[in-house]
């Protein structure tokens, strides 16, 4: 049922806080958490939304996850648009680090979380208090259209979203070979390759593996994964040799770098920063990506 202007304008902006509490949780236990309030007090609040509105804004799916309706995610975008307002406003007033707060979804491969986001977020969390950082690691890309995230960082371009999406090259993620730091060259070189799963045989950095040890007639390990974290930690036990991130592998004391190990140059990956169209401008949003563009490897 569409959304009638007048029907919005019986809103005031408590109102609708519930409703944008209720679409970055996905539930009402999650809203009553970031609003401070009890579950009851937010059910009752999105009733009144709906009853204002008169169209029903979210369903409940199995396990107990609610999802937006069609007419909750014109609700949102409304939302969203006056919540940046008020953060402009606010900001105008008392500065500009006083006026980003809120939840930012941000998510990507879980080696990019666990080795780059997580640990360079501390000095984003002292300078922004009032921002809670939501990192999603996930092999597979979520879905900024469904509102799955509100920010992802990808490595390669993006082929879906359209114009609800927008996406910008940031940087680049450059790979090296590896082997682990307690071994010798002369025992490296014995070494299998460790390469990904089937599922993941398409990526650049898998398609060099099967290239690079087929030209020089060497094994592939017996273990296999399907996120380069694990490549890391089998690396480093002495399970073999691969291809790392060379950014996140450099950090790491257990891995030492090869050099010369093939005649085929090591494969490079851009790094995109995908938005959700309609939350770009909110100062939350733009504070993170800011940050992001900031701490990922050029």
């Amino acid at each position: 049922m569409p959304i009638e202007p007048a029907n919005m304008q019986h809103l005031n902006w408590n109102d609708l806080r519930y409703l944008l509490a209720l679409d970055r949780t996905h539930s009402l236990g999650g809203a009553a958490r970031t609003l401070g309030v009890d579950s009851t007090t937010v059910s009752r609040r999105l009733e009144a939304v709906q009853a204002a509105i008169g169209a029903r804004l979210y369903q409940r799916l199995a396990g107990g996850r609610l999802q937006l309706t069609r007419a909750g995610e014109r609700a949102v975008a409304h939302a969203e648009r006056i919540e940046h307002e008020v953060n402009q406003f606010t900001g105008s007033l008392e500065g500009t680090d006083a006026a980003v707060s809120g939840t930012v979804r941000v998510t990507s491969v879980p080696i990019m979380v666990d080795r780059l986001l997580v640990p360079a977020s501390a000095s984003f969390v002292k300078r922004h208090p009032a921002v809670q950082l939501e990192f999603i690691a996930e092999p597979r890309g979520l879905s900024l259209t469904r509102r799955e995230a509100d920010l992802a960082l990808r490595l390669a371009r993006p082929k879906v979203g359209g114009m609800r999406v927008v996406a910008r090259r940031i940087g680049l993620m450059r790979y090296a070979s590896y082997g682990p730091a307690s071994c010798s060259k002369r025992e490296i070189a014995a070494l299998p390759w460790i390469t990904y799963d089937e599922t993941m045989s398409h990526l650049p950095q898998a398609r060099w593996l099967a290239i690079v040890s087929a030209k020089r007639g060497e094994a592939i390990a017996n273990i296999r994964a399907n996120d380069a974290e694990a490549l890391i930690e089998a690396t480093a036990a002495g399970l073999g040799k691969t291809l790392l991130p060379a950014a996140i592998a450099d950090r790491d004391s257990r891995l030492q770098r090869l050099r010369g190990v093939a005649e085929i140059a090591e494969p490079a990956r851009e790094i995109w920063l995908l938005i959700h169209a309609h939350l770009r401008r909110l100062h939350r949003i733009e504070t993170v990506a800011q940050w992001l563009e900031r701490i990922v490897p050029r």
